[in-house]
């Protein structure tokens, strides 16, 4: 059982290193790699048998941002990493944060104000990038903040 989480493990060390170097090879020197910040993220794992339970809380996200973070650096590029919050709510076009606009079962974002369709996945990255245009911009902790009305 040992010899198996150690053959995972150098798996996962060669997929994040193989990662990290195709990102900085394909976008080259002075690139903005913006990362969420995932230091205190957990996933649910209830549902999944215990079998699957440590390979989904063993991901390593950390691997992947230092691996990528030293590399960049290398090449005169930078890594910021954001706040995750609302990245996956927000709609792109009127700025309306609604939890309940993004469908997990189909992958769809579906803004209910501005009607703005897309995938969910892809609305986290548009808000994502979004955010480091906002660090490029001065903003030293760049992160969506949702507003409240008085009532």
């Amino acid at each position: 059982m040992k010899q198996l989480a150690q053959r995972e493990n150098r798996w996962m060390t060669d997929v994040n290193h193989r990662l990290a170097k195709t990102l900085v090879t394909a976008y080259g020197s002075h690139t903005l790699y913006v990362l969420e910040d995932l230091t205190h993220v957990t996933f649910n794992t209830d549902d999944l048998p215990k079998s699957l339970r440590n390979s989904h809380r063993s991901w390593s996200f950390f691997q992947l941002e230092t691996f990528l973070t030293y590399k960049a650096q290398a090449i005169q590029s930078t890594v910021v990493k954001v706040s995750p919050a609302f990245t996956s709510q927000r709609c792109p076009k009127c700025g309306l944060i609604e939890k309940t606009n993004r469908h997990h079962d189909t992958h769809e974002y579906w803004c209910n104000q501005c009607q703005y369709r897309c995938n969910d996945d892809r609305l986290g990255a548009m808000n994502i990038e979004s955010l480091g245009q906002e660090w490029l911009n001065g903003a030293r902790h760049p992160k969506i903040k949702k507003l409240t009305t008085a009532g």
